[in-house]
């Protein structure tokens, strides 16, 4: 029977491409159960579908066969329209290239996702406005993407990507365009936000920062390799939503 604290189950996800002769597959029965609270590193080499993964459980893509249960309800046949609206109210993303506009200033990138759940516009800015407070970039909101440093944008899209509250962070490879300062910045704030009970689950090809981790998968050709928790479901935080804190305890990062 399945857990309560279980958030996602995949079931026989595959992902194909092609036919006869020219077939392959990014996803081949993929099975995977996630629990509220983890936070998932996934590792592999280049192909081995990481990203496909990823774009699965954000419903950027669909999946040729298989199940895909989010909070109970299968979402893997479901129309677009009904999955974005579902992304946007429990499903943050974060991106190795920030993908910020680069025409809207910082406070307006943020409040981006709460366009999409209707939020009126003052609400909007406000929610924006605390979000850039927690990691420190009050000073910058009517910057432009441009004008900030790239640990520093990605910190905006973090801020983006929890703006909603999601349960959900995914992030693919968010310090693969950082150096060490910045990449132990951004890891320290997932790492804050973890700990507040959200589950995060993320592709990097970094090792080194699987010490973050509650748990590392390693896939191969489509599949799972490997899976090692390194710490017991009992012990997983909290689930609550993330909770935007203006007066956290922490030192102003550049």
């Amino acid at each position: 029977m399945k857990s309560d604290n279980t958030i996602i189950e995949l079931k026989g996800l595959t992902k194909r491409y092609g036919y006869g002769d020219t077939e392959s597959f990014a996803l081949k029965d993929f099975d995977l159960t996630i629990k509220r609270g983890e936070f998932i590193m996934i590792m592999g080499p280049s192909g081995c579908g990481k990203t496909t993964l990823l774009n699965m459980i954000g419903m950027l893509d669909r999946p040729t066969s298989g199940e895909y249960i989010l909070n109970g309800e299968n979402v893997a046949g479901i129309s677009s329209a009904r999955q974005a609206r579902l992304r946007a109210k429990k499903i943050g993303i974060i991106f190795q290239d920030f993908n910020l506009i680069q025409d809207l200033p910082v406070i307006e990138n943020v409040a981006l996702p709460l366009v999409y759940v209707n939020r009126p516009r003052t609400v909007r800015l406000k929610s924006a406005s605390e979000a850039l407070s927690r990691f420190h970039l009050s000073e910058r909101e009517y910057y432009y993407p441009h004008q900030l440093s790239g640990g520093q944008q990605q910190r905006v899209a973090i801020a983006r990507a929890i703006v909603s509250e999601p349960e959900i962070i995914l992030a693919d490879e968010p310090t693969g365009n950082l150096d060490s300062r910045s990449s132990n910045i951004v890891m320290e704030e997932l790492k804050n936000i973890h700990e507040e009970g959200n589950t995060i689950i993320m592709v990097t090809h970094n090792p080194a920062l699987t010490v973050y981790a509650t748990r590392v998968i390693n896939m191969l050709d489509g599949q799972i390799d490997t899976d090692i928790k390194t710490v017991s479901d009992q012990n997983l935080p909290q689930p609550i939503n993330v909770k935007i804190k203006k007066n956290k305890k922490s030192k102003e990062k550049k």
